[in-house]
């Protein structure tokens, strides 16, 4: 008995082995049970939802190809929104998943800012990075650079980027802009407390615009001609070593693309002073370069741990149609009631335009392929899906917004937001009010107001009580409100009146709430070396 068990256990410890091997031969491709997801979340700045191809297939645009790949081996969501139509706002909800009135963060923070985004809030890298993940940013912070309030302490692990907007500072050779900018003025040193703006269309020239390492400046002012390639570097070089560390990681990439002033590759026989401002292929140029760029991303990650790497690429807000030719399009949503009363209905507003974003999320072997998903959705649902992913429990002292869109992306689901509401971003009202209010495909305003239009038109600020309530599905250009009497408007204002009332005693009881400081001081500004005309410096390798 005994010897005929023998050979079958020796042969049954040999196929053991064997397999033991081969799953140690292959390890890198399988993943653990207890392994963590990584994190690539891509953010373009002032882009319109009509800018990706995919949006839009009857252009026959082939502006986007990488992203177009990817939402056909993804998710594309057709009715995802930035958290505010403006930068700093927008941003500041996408890392802490709160409204502006609960963080602090109602409008964009300066160059001259001594604070940022309140040190009160907790942040969704902050929370990953003491949950093991390492954390890494590259690009536009715009959250305050001061001190505690940089990147670097607030839950990145490493930095590399412009610490506000790319239009906050001069450069020796300006991209495209309207007005075109100078280049910075190298005449005289020791200037850099004269932070104005010039008269010349909010131009800077006394300070350069810095790029930051960690919290050091590496290069002011920066070269906006090679930036991408930087971003490009950096980014595909966290991703490749991110086996090294034996950590998951995330890596959230702002992009300058597509905010002025652009910078695309220029053609072979061009020069800095033979570029024609005026030239209607730079956007179509820096959108193609900022896809190759996506592109990248997905192909560095895709060669080391595909199956365990979510991106998520969106837009913090919509496109800045005042800068006409060099602004994004926001496809049909147009925003015609406001346009035709003058003015613009994109970057600053709360129309769709200001606010709608194109959206796509890649997660192979998790995210089904090739699908589409409308549910109302929002940058503040970034803070809680990634950490339900991360199986991470954010702090329970406070209050969020966002929801977990899991199921949504993983199963399909079709549920979103039963109210989402758009803050006041400039255009009219006091910054970060919650005037504007969706449900399902309805969406009221009680404010509306225009942006500077493309042209210099602007129109005024209105009041509505009540309400002009659109249905997005008969009227994506939100042009012709429902009438006052019909029983749909009724069911929608008093639906629209009781959400907002709640939500604003909710955020009238939070004890959580935050307020930023928004003090300004001339000596606040980054400055690489005073002594310099423009703070110049160069220590970047």
């Amino acid at each position: 008995m005994v010897a005929g068990f023998t050979p079958f256990l020796l042969s049954g410890m040999l196929m053991c082995g064997l397999l033991l091997h081969t799953v140690s031969r292959h390890g890198a491709s399988v993943k653990k049970p207890s392994e963590k997801p990584n994190f690539i979340i891509v953010l373009a700045d002032d882009i319109g939802w009509g800018d990706l191809d995919a949006n839009q297939p009857e252009e026959k645009a082939n502006n986007t190809p990488y992203l177009n790949l990817m939402a056909e081996q993804g998710l594309r969501l057709t009715d995802f929104h930035s958290p505010a139509s403006t930068c700093s706002p927008s941003r500041a909800a996408i890392l802490t998943g709160r409204y502006g009135l609960r963080n602090g963060v109602t409008h964009n923070f300066a160059v001259s800012s001594v604070a940022g985004l309140p040190l009160s809030e907790v942040t969704l890298p902050h929370l990953l990075q003491k949950a093991g993940y390492y954390t890494a940013m590259i690009g536009k912070w715009h959250l305050g650079h001061n001190g505690p309030y940089g990147p670097t302490n607030r839950g990145f692990d490493y930095y590399l980027g412009i610490p506000y907007s790319n239009d906050m500072g001069c450069t020796d050779i300006p991209g495209y802009n309207l007005p075109q900018c100078p280049p910075c003025d190298s005449s005289s040193g020791h200037q850099v407390i004269r932070l104005e703006r010039s008269v010349h269309g909010g131009c800077y020239s006394k300070v350069g615009l810095p790029l930051v390492e960690n919290s050091s400046i590496v290069e002011q002012p920066l070269d906006l001609w090679t930036l991408t390639e930087h971003y490009k570097s950096a980014a595909t070089r966290i991703i490749h070593t991110a086996r090294e560390r034996g950590q998951p990681y995330l890596l959230y990439i702002a992009l300058a693309h597509m905010h002025v002033p652009l910078a695309p590759p220029l053609p072979p026989d061009a020069s800095a002073t033979t570029r024609r401002p005026d030239d209607a292929k730079v956007y179509a140029a820096s959108l193609r370069e900022m896809d190759g760029l996506v592109g990248a991303v997905k192909s560095a990650s895709d060669a080391t741990d595909k199956d365990n790497t979510l991106i998520w690429f969106t837009g913090d807000n919509g496109p800045w149609e005042k800068k006409c030719q060099y602004a994004g399009s926001a496809g049909p949503f147009v925003g015609k009631w406001q346009t035709s009363r003058g003015g613009g209905s994109a970057k600053q507003t709360t129309w769709e335009g200001g606010h709608r974003v194109p959206t796509v999320a890649y997660w192979p072997g998790r995210i089904p392929a090739n699908t589409t998903n409308s549910a109302l959705l929002s940058g503040m649902d970034i803070f809680p899906t990634l950490l339900s992913l991360a199986e991470v429990t954010p702090p329970l002292d406070r209050r969020y917004d966002g929801i977990d869109a899991t199921m949504i992306f993983l199963h399909g689901e079709q549920t979103g937001h039963e109210f989402l509401f758009h803050p006041n971003s400039g255009a009219a009202g006091n910054f970060g009010d919650l005037q504007t209010v969706r449900t399902e495909t309805h969406k009221a305003f009680y404010i509306t107001g225009a942006a500077e239009a493309c042209g210099g038109a602007t129109a005024r600020q209105q009041l509505h009580d009540p309400p002009l309530i659109f249905d997005l599905e008969r009227d994506e250009a939100e042009e012709t409100p429902l009438g006052v009497e019909t029983p749909e408007y009724q069911a929608i204002a008093e639906r629209v009146a009781r959400g907002r009332e709640k939500l604003l005693w909710d955020i009238a009881t939070d004890e959580s709430v935050s307020t930023a400081d928004y003090s300004t001081d001339a000596s606040a500004a980054p400055c690489c070396d005073p002594t310099q005309a423009v703070c110049r410096c160069h220590t970047l390798g």
